[in-house]
């Protein structure tokens, strides 16, 4: 075995997850390629031609790299964990009025977990992905904090990785940036990855359509839902729409309905099947509630401070105070943040380290609540 260990790569046949891999056999670990199958589309109802980490020409590139460096390569079947997990999840979610980050979910409840079982099972000292971020360890605990490149970070979507999973994670990418990243798969001749399109869709919803999703997946969903009302803020009745599980807080699109105005989803009332509208100003709140938090860089914290908040994947982020009350982080934003929907994941950074993170479960006003 290498001085530096076995590392058990999760490869999706992708660039960066090869790349990776490359990396690490080039720096002396003995290297093991994994490929997590997810989903099979043949079950997704989808038209759409099999794309992305789960079709067989991405498992074929992931052994392709692994056989032309000389390690091993296997292929791991987690279809039904990930189904029974992160599916019905995503469903149920819709069907509570929620807006469900099944890729956050993925990665801290199915993937990583999946990946540490094998790894044992394989004498793996280390497992490693192609993520863009970093992880460290400092005074006894094991800290996520951004990648080098801002327009490729990928901490937001690891906060939920146990302190345990963590103390044996390698992000070898987190230090460099996309251009890099091509530029070593050119000099290695492995251009075809570079040519490569990348896919940002949800794996077993290939054809970005979720409401068609819910509609093959629960039987008998429209006609439950069907008829439901429009409603302004202050209650007045200014149409019918399809379902609630068939719109998101912050949706402008796809409405089916014209006011005069720019109307967005501020609220989703499932007990009443009513979707409120309002104007852009009226999406805004003031702060939330996060809960099913995972800390990060400290164990819990003792007094409220001073953080950037991120209420979804491509977020800025915003400057806000945290406090943590009982098993839930109560957070203030001092400028409004808008679309801030429940069943998203809210991440809390410290500079570049992440704090740790959680589940919205609700947004309020100033106006409606006492601030911190």
């Amino acid at each position: 075995m290498s001085k530096k260990g076995r590392v058990l790569v999760a490869m999706s046949g992708g660039i960066d997850s090869s790349v990776a891999a490359v990396m690490l056999h080039e720096q002396g670990y003995e290297v093991i390629g994994m490929t997590m199958k997810t989903w099979d589309y043949n079950s997704s109802g989808s038209s759409k031609k099999e794309t992305g980490c789960c079709s067989l020409d991405s498992i074929n590139d992931a052994r392709n790299i692994a056989v032309d460096l000389g390690f091993p390569h296997y292929i791991l079947d987690i279809r039904e964990e990930f189904g029974d997990y992160v599916i019905n999840h995503f469903t149920d979610e819709y069907l509570k009025g929620r807006t469900p980050n099944p890729c956050v979910l993925c990665n801290t409840h199915i993937k990583w977990d999946a990946l540490l079982r094998r790894a044992d099972k394989l004498g793996c000292d280390f497992i490693a992905t192609g993520h863009y971020a970093n992880v460290r360890e400092e005074d006894g605990r094991y800290v996520i904090s951004k990648g080098a490149d801002e327009m490729k970070d990928q901490s937001y979507a690891l906060w939920g990785v146990s302190q345990q999973s963590l103390s044996r994670t390698i992000l070898p990418l987190g230090h460099l940036k996309k251009t890099q990243i091509r530029e070593m798969a050119i000099e290695r001749g492995f251009t075809d990855l570079v040519n490569k399109s990348e896919s940002y869709e949800i794996c077993f919803v290939p054809d970005n359509d979720y409401r068609g999703f819910l509609k093959r997946r629960v039987d008998g969903l429209e006609e439950k839902v069907a008829g439901g009302e429009f409603v302004l803020e202050d209650g007045t009745v200014v149409g019918t729409h399809e379902g609630y599980p068939f719109y998101t807080v912050g949706q402008r699109k796809g409405l089916g309905i014209a006011l005069g105005f720019p109307v967005y989803v501020v609220e989703i009332q499932k007990e009443k099947n009513r979707v409120v509208l309002g104007t852009f100003d009226e999406l805004s709140r003031d702060g939330m509630y996060v809960d099913q938090l995972i800390m990060g860089k400290y164990d819990g914290l003792s007094e409220r401070m001073d953080t950037v908040t991120k209420v979804r994947y491509n977020d800025l982020g915003t400057p806000a105070v945290i406090e943590h009350v009982d098993n839930t982080m109560k957070v203030y934003f001092g400028k409004g943040v808008s679309a801030i929907a429940p069943g998203q994941a809210a991440v809390f950074y410290e500079g570049n380290d992440v704090i740790g993170g959680g589940w919205i479960k609700s947004s309020f006003r100033q106006a409606q609540h006492a601030v911190l």
